[in-house]
Order: structure tokens, then sequence, then C-alpha cells
């Protein structure tokens, strides 16, 4: 069987990123066999929040590519001037594109790697290869949408799947009601729920305030509750010395600090990326809302320091067992539909990894993102989007993707071109 020497398991932003910077090798006349495994039956970005009027809330300078190569033909510039919307861009006169441009933008990359990716194909588990007592290589498995299961082999692996949905405990039990559902099928579920009539949106983020938005232009005109345990919606901090916190060299600062600092810095920074909508987006909300008030109306409301603290579902509707922090009672609302915009959990990649957990202890990434293993575990294996808590919050946005491929890759070839013997029993990282 063929063993290439880098397996790649999801083909989003930072894994096109990668292949990008393997593309730039190639072209220096250095050639990695590299292949990647994409779930999708084809590449689309959060394709169920692509909605009309939302746009990045980074510039398109932190493209897949320019904060590593400007000069690469992969820039989200070269991408307009092929299109031939760059003078139209420019008019614009911003910094911050339509959601469905970059969605276009990061299709336009992939395509052009299409020899490269298997898609349609979930990887559901990476197994360890051994050889002379040592793990020379991995197996990795996965299935095809009819169900065949695929083994290819890898020298090294790459992980980047992203996010699974942040679900509550109380709505656990509901996973299976399509009434009750994640932001991340909001389009497709909304579509499928068209006849709802009460709505209610969980969450106090981005994503929660323009479902909250997206649902006012709906046919049906629901009625549209916007329930969070905050006090308020907070702007995104986007002030200049504040992002300085999303470049590169203070990823070497978060990761040089010792654990409790780094706690420190996630809470102090958190409202840069969590709970914290653009400015212009909470202005058009609450103009939303005083416009109804001068109406007299009641279609949507803000229930601000609410908490769900039960869920029950019939044939009638969801309802919502509602604790009023503010003013100390306890009420209940029914609904037609319940969105969770509730954020996303970063560790469905041990999952993936299990068969490999006793070779690498707690799943600990270093500088580079490559994950400590044990003596005699010959394989790199890199992760992507999963370092929050070492490398700070940029790990989980655009902000370093193009950086972070570069020095994935630098670390790759160091590991390549090292044959140090580890001592037995020893943790092992990248020789530098």
């Amino acid at each position: 069987m063929l063993i290439h020497d880098l397996i790649g398991i999801g083909f989003g932003p930072s894994n096109i990123a990668l292949a990008i910077a393997l593309d730039e090798k190639r072209q220096a006349g250095e050639r990695i066999d590299a292949l990647f495994i994409e779930r999708q039956p084809g590449f689309v970005w959060h394709q169920n929040m692509l909605l009309d009027h939302a746009h990045m809330q980074v510039s398109f300078l932190k493209d897949l590519v320019t904060m590593r190569n400007p000069a690469s033909r992969f820039t989200f510039i070269n991408y307009l001037h092929e299109k031939r919307r760059l003078h139209d861009f420019i008019n614009l006169k911003t910094f911050f594109p339509s959601r469905h441009e970059f969605n276009d933008y990061f299709a336009w990359a992939a395509a052009q790697f299409e020899d490269q990716c298997v898609y349609g194909d979930e990887v559901f588990e990476v197994a360890p290869e051994q050889r002379g007592g040592e793990v020379t290589a991995l197996r990795v498995r996965s299935r095809d949408r009819a169900g065949a299961v695929h083994e290819r082999l890898a020298r090294n692996l790459v992980v980047s799947i992203g996010g699974g949905p942040s679900i509550p405990a109380c709505f656990k039990p509901f996973r299976d009601d399509p009434r009750i559902f994640h932001s991340h099928s909001y389009l497709a579920s909304i579509a499928a729920n068209a006849g709802a009539g009460r709505i209610a949106v969980i969450g106090a983020g981005q994503s929660a305030a323009e479902i909250f938005m997206d649902l006012q232009g709906r046919p049906n005109a629901p009625q549209v509750d916007l329930i969070m345990r905050a006090r308020t919606i907070k702007p995104s901090d986007a002030s200049p010395f504040v992002n300085e916190i999303f470049n590169p060299d203070f990823v070497d600062h978060m990761f040089s600090r010792g654990e409790a600092e780094r706690g420190e810095l996630l809470r102090e920074f958190r409202h840069t990326n969590y709970a914290c909508p653009d400015l212009a987006l909470i202005e058009a909300i609450f103009k939303l809302l005083y416009e109804q008030k001068v109406k007299g109306e009641e279609r949507q409301r803000f229930l601000r320091r609410h908490e769900v603290m039960g869920v029950q579902a019939d044939a009638d509707g969801i309802a919502l067992r509602l604790h009023d922090v503010n003013g100390g009672r306890e009420l209940t609302a029914r609904y037609d539909a319940v969105v969770l915009a509730t954020g996303y959990a970063r560790d469905q990649y041990q999952s993936v990894l299990a068969p490999l957990a006793s070779y690498l202890p707690g799943f600990q990434a270093d500088r580079h993102y490559r994950l400590a293993s044990v003596a005699g575990f010959q394989p790199s294996i890199f992760v992507q989007g999963v370092s929050e808590a070492s490398h700070g919050l940029s790990d989980t946005l655009l902000s370093v993707t193009a950086i972070r491929s570069g020095e994935i890759l630098a670390a790759l070839d160091a590991h390549r071109r090292s044959a140090k013997p580890t001592p037995a029993g020893a943790l092992h990282a990248i020789v530098e």
C-alpha cells in the first residue's frame, strides 16, 4: 500500500493554507506527497451561516497566504484580479468582504487542489502501524457516503477538522428533535421549520445576533426571542492595541507563559472573540427594538439575564423554563423552534486519534502545533484550531492561518531531517 508523506484530515481554510505552502515547496523543486480527506462532498465554508448581508470580522489581508507570502498567487487580491472584480472591490472601501465572497475565495483556492483531496470521506479512526517495536506509520480509516471503508497509510498527519457544536446540557436529550438545532445548521434547519411562528435564539455572540436579524426578514414574520445570560450585548473590541493579541508574535508570548497567566490572558481578552457582535449589528438590533416600541408592538423580545433551567418538547412545541435573574422569578415560554447559537467544542480530534492516546500523553501540542509523543513513535501529528489554551485566542481564527501553515511545514521538514535517537520513555519534540 502506498504510504503518503502527509495526510490532512479536513480541507477547510487551515489545510487549504497548508496545501498552498506545500505547493510552494513543489514549485521550488521539493515534493511532499500529501493527500487531504474531507467529509463534505465538495468545498463549502460554514454553508448554513452564509447569511445575506453577513460580512467578515477579520481583514481580507488575513487570507490564506498574504501574512506569510504576499507575493503568492493565492492571495485574496489575486483572486479578485482573476475574477475581474479588483477595481470594484477597491471602490467598496472596506477591509471586510462579505462572507459569501470569502467563501467563494476559499472555494477558488480549494479547486486548485482537487487532485490532492478526497471529498465525501469522513475519517473515523487513526491507528498505529508498528514495525520493530516502533510506530512507523499511521493507518487512516475513513467511510465514504456509500458506507464503504477506506484505509490509507501516512508517515505524518495534520488534523484540521474544526469544532463541533457545543450543546448545553439541558438540550442534549433533544438532539434528534428537528425543532431544536445548533446555529451551524441554521439555514437548512430554519427552512425545515418554515412554519414556525415563534422562535427562540439562545446566545450572546455574533451568530446569535445575525440569526436574530435574519429572522426578521423571513416570509412568515415569526415572533423571535433573543435569550442570553449576559446583562447586555457587548461589542467586540477591535481597537488597534487590543488587536495585537491576534498578531503572530503574540503566539510566542502566550506559549511562553505559565498556565495561570495564560488563563488570565484568555479571560482579559475574551470579548475580542466571544459573545461580542459587531457594533453595527448591535445598533441594528437596538434600532429594531426601538421602532417596535414606537409602533406599540412586541414581535421581538430581548430577554437578557435569562437562564434556561429546563426543556420540554411535545407535539405542541418546545417549552423552555426560564429563570429571570434580574426579576428573581421563573417563567415558561413556548416556542415552535429553538436555535442554539452556543458556540463550538474543539475536542473532536481526540476521538479520531483515540487509538493513539497511549502514544500522545495529554494530547499536548508544542509551539509548532505538533503533539508530543512517547519514544518510538515516529510520525508527526499536527493539530490546527484546537490550541487556544496554549497558543491564544487567534488559534481558532483566520488571523494566524497563513503563518501557522508555514510553521507546521517548517517543523515537519525539521522532523524529517532529524535522525536523533530519543531516550526510552522520554517525550520527544521536533528538533528546532
